[in-house]
């Protein structure tokens, strides 16, 4: 019987790690905004799901995988809708979600950025998103801006008259619960 003892503790270390993690887990809250703006285009997303591992104190460890659902896109214009999702845009019949999955989390002055792949449109690039993040008690928010290039995604649309910037300002909110 004195054989197990080695054995559990060597176990209760492997367990340190895996509720170290846990202790960092956060849900999504539906309460998130997803919005963007570029010329004379500007709308929101909607259907984010994934999964964010996150602690201030502990930035080797944190990861997030998080995907958007492209079919949601809404610009306050039902035509400007229908051709944001169609083949010269988005193309949601191919491409229905967006992806982004964290490499790194570091500091970066008075908040953060997280580094990643962006996949939009089936090509993936790397980007970073600087961000901020408040905590109070089992809740959290982050909230964070960056730009995407929509021609590096190989969107290179067509307007149908309107004026369509190639760069897009994204400003996101994503409140967190434990």
């Amino acid at each position: 019987m004195h054989f197990l003892r080695p054995l559990a503790a060597k176990a209760a270390l492997l367990l340190v790690p895996a509720a170290s993690l846990l202790a960092g887990s956060w849900n999504l809250d539906p309460g998130y905004t997803i919005k963007f703006a570029g010329g004379r285009a500007e709308g929101t997303f909607s259907g984010l799901t994934g999964t964010v591992a996150y602690d201030p104190a502990n930035l080797s460890s944190a990861t997030m995988r998080v995907a958007v659902d492209a079919t949601t896109i809404k610009t306050g214009n039902s035509l400007k809708d229908k051709h944001a999702r169609g083949d010269s845009w988005f193309d949601v019949a191919k491409y229905p979600k967006i992806y982004f999955q964290s490499t790194a989390f570091d500091r970066a002055g008075s908040g953060y950025v997280v580094r990643g792949d962006l996949t939009l449109h089936g090509v993936k690039k790397p980007v970073a998103i600087p961000f901020q993040f408040s905590q109070q008690g089992d809740k959290g928010v982050f909230t964070g801006e960056f730009k995407v290039n929509r021609k590096d995604f190989g969107i290179n649309g067509n307007a149908l008259g309107f004026t369509v910037g190639e760069e897009f300002d994204v400003a996101l909110r994503v409140p967190v619960k434990r």
